[in-house]
């Protein structure tokens, strides 16, 4: 997506170790429109998939994740990372390693709301190793839904994530793919 590529250049920093800061418009503060463009891009990508679901993690994935589900006027589910008091009775439950924190978290989502009836888009804001898709995954496979595809805003694609969902059968879309992020610029795939 051209739009989503120019503000990276234009807006994006790129840190030691690979991370690509782009707090001033993804995941820190919010660019709305830009938002707009992403929720219509991936109700255009998955327009044939009879969405009644967009799941995603807290917390940087909610903002696109709600203007997409906005596109399919469906509702959001997002998996907390830590169990409270507010998610009462049984829950899905599956682990993921942050690339970014450095950590393992535990993610759950309350099986009142997700159900086999459901079609599932999981939708986040960045794809390098794969870990918290492949904990929604979990999720979505435990609770007998479908799942139809994921959405991605920005894949370092470089990075194993991407190659290691697709080999297992799950469709990827990203919008903007990263190919390197070399000498600290950020060079797009294809």
């Amino acid at each position: 997506m051209k739009l989503l590529e120019e503000r990276i250049l234009k807006d994006g920093i790129v840190l030691p170790g690979n991370i690509l800061r782009v707090d001033s418009f993804l995941n820190h503060q919010m660019d709305i429109g830009l938002f707009n463009e992403l929720g219509r891009e991936f109700a255009s990508i998955f327009r044939d998939c009879a969405v009644n679901k967009v799941l995603t993690i807290e917390a940087s994935g909610i903002g696109v994740a709600c203007i997409t589900a906005q596109y399919f006027s469906c509702p959001v589910v997002f998996a907390k990372k830590h169990r409270t008091s507010n998610i009462p009775g049984e829950v899905y439950k599956s682990s993921a390693v942050s690339y970014t924190h450095e950590t393992t978290y535990d993610i759950a989502v309350s099986k009142r709301f997700l159900s086999p009836s459901d079609k599932v888009l999981i939708i986040d804001d960045f794809l390098a190793h794969g870990n918290a898709v492949l904990a929604l995954a979990d999720i979505v496979r435990q609770s007998g839904a479908e799942l139809v595809g994921v959405g991605i805003v920005i894949e370092k694609a470089f990075q194993k994530g991407g190659a290691l969902l697709r080999e297992q059968g799950i469709r990827v879309e990203s919008l903007a793919r990263v190919a390197s992020m070399d000498g600290g610029c950020v060079q797009f795939c294809g």
